[in-house]
């Protein structure tokens, strides 16, 4: 062979051999294409899909902005679906339905039972059993928790129950005035709250007697009497479930809420709605009970709460301990 051929033969391998690798570039692109292409790909394929920039974006993590608020680099917390999923679901479903449930039980046992009545005739002499500056803290929280309770169902079911009836755009302003109104009313029922838990706190606490009262569920089945201390076992319970656990943890997380400029984060904000609606569900679910038996259920309950005296019957039939007390000088609260 001579020498020509063999750089003849040798310049063809080489030329193949460049024309393979140049060949197989394209193909090792294409087996590990980067992001940029597999986004231009995609575009072509499914215009729009910017898929790996929203996982991105909702993945929670905080990127670079110059506001120095909390979570201000957090483009979108996903977290606000749970919130809302719950808020939306469970929440106003089961709400609802327990609300209106115990709502037709109180109404229907009155319509079986009537008012509790007095045994024997009232003599006409009067006891004081709440002086003025505890009706004055009684009315100011159940003021403004029937002001709280009002705006706050319009909340939670007025888009519910309120758009049907009265359009999109006065329930609108309505619940602009509403939300202001209980942002407002808020701390008042919570100072409130907060003196009637000191005022009342001593006349609550348990009695051997009040075991009696739970025995025979206060009389309310039978309509016999049942004797207690100033506040009977039912309304124990009001005062330490309903009012302080209760109405404390519905003043917390409401101020959680209304004052969101203390670096809490909108997924404590969020907890801290959930926690303030099902609490102040559980509340008003209680406090049907207490508004029954302080207006209609008992006679002469509503009259002790306006204007501070009982008469003495009234005292013996419903709270019998408390009245011997009374007689005997041992209450502090003086007789009429």
């Amino acid at each position: 062979m001579t020498t020509s051929t063999l750089r003849f033969r040798l310049g063809r391998l080489l030329v193949a051999g460049c024309l393979m690798l140049a060949g197989s570039l394209p193909l090792a692109a294409a087996d590990n294409p980067t992001p940029a292409q597999q986004q231009a790909e995609r575009q072509q394929t499914q215009p729009g899909n910017n898929a790996p920039m929203w996982r991105e974006v909702r993945s929670g993590d905080s990127f670079f902005t110059t506001n120095r608020g909390p979570e201000a680099g957090v483009l979108i917390q996903s977290e606000g679906d749970t919130w809302r999923h719950l808020r939306n679901g469970p929440v106003t479903f089961y709400g609802g339905i327990l609300l209106m449930l115990v709502a037709a039980a109180i109404l229907i046992f009155y319509k079986i039972k009537g008012p509790l009545t007095l045994h024997d005739a009232p003599t006409g002499r009067l006891i004081q059993r709440f002086p003025r500056y505890e009706r004055v803290v009684h009315w100011l929280t159940a003021g403004s928790f029937v002001i709280l309770a009002v705006t706050g169902l319009a909340m939670l079911f007025g888009k519910h129950v309120m758009i049907p009836v009265i359009g999109h755009s006065l329930f609108g302003y309505l619940m602009v005035l509403g939300k202001n109104v209980h942002n407002f009313i808020g701390p008042l029922f919570a100072a409130s709250l907060l003196a009637m838990i000191v005022i009342w706190a001593r006349d609550n606490v348990w009695q051997s007697i009040d075991a009696l009262w739970i025995r025979k569920a206060g009389g309310l089945i039978t309509g016999e009497h049942v004797p207690s201390g100033r506040f009977n076992f039912g309304e124990k319970t009001w005062f330490w479930i309903g009012v302080t656990i209760l109405g404390l943890t519905v003043s917390i997380s409401g101020f959680v809420m209304n004052f969101p400029n203390f670096d809490q984060t909108r997924n404590d904000m969020q907890i801290a709605n959930i926690v303030h609606s099902v609490s102040a569900i559980v509340m008003l679910l209680l406090a049907f009970g207490h508004i029954y038996m302080g207006t209609i259920g008992a006679h002469g309950a509503f009259d002790s709460m306006k204007t501070g005296y009982v008469d003495e019957t009234w005292a013996k039939e419903h709270h019998e301990q408390w009245y011997n007390d009374v007689k005997a000088g041992k209450s502090g609260h003086p007789q009429g």
